[in-house]
């Protein structure tokens, strides 16, 4: 009974802090023309943006991603700040001293997804 109740405790704790997340809405788009036929000849094809989640100054992201680059911009297009996050990572912290709205860029080879936060 008591791994039970230990058990229903850690499900309901998981759950609650998970909505505390807000998902991050992101854009693709390639960069450069890089729309060359691979395998059967056919186009390149869209690929889905990743699934980023931000609470405060802390980026998550789901497990077994690629590796990106992480790029935050200010409003004049400025990056102010950027880190490499690797595949291994499924948290990035941001620096606690931005503050403002900021366009956050995750770029993977000549994949270039987008998305704005607000700090």
């Amino acid at each position: 009974m008591k791994k039970f109740l230990l058990f229903a405790l850690s499900v309901f704790m998981m759950s609650t802090s998970a909505f505390a997340w807000k998902l991050l809405p992101l854009t693709v788009s390639v960069s450069g023309d890089d729309y060359t036929p691979i395998g059967n000849g056919g186009p390149r094809d869209l690929i889905n943006p990743p699934t980023v989640y931000i609470e405060d100054y802390v980026l998550m992201f789901e497990a077994n991603h690629p590796d990106y680059v992480l790029n935050i911009k200010n409003a004049t297009g400025a990056v102010v700040f950027t880190t490499f996050v690797c595949s291994a990572m499924t948290l990035a912290p941001l620096p606690s001293t931005l503050s403002g709205d900021y366009e956050i860029e995750l770029v993977y080879g000549n994949w270039l997804f987008t998305g704005w936060i607000t700090l």
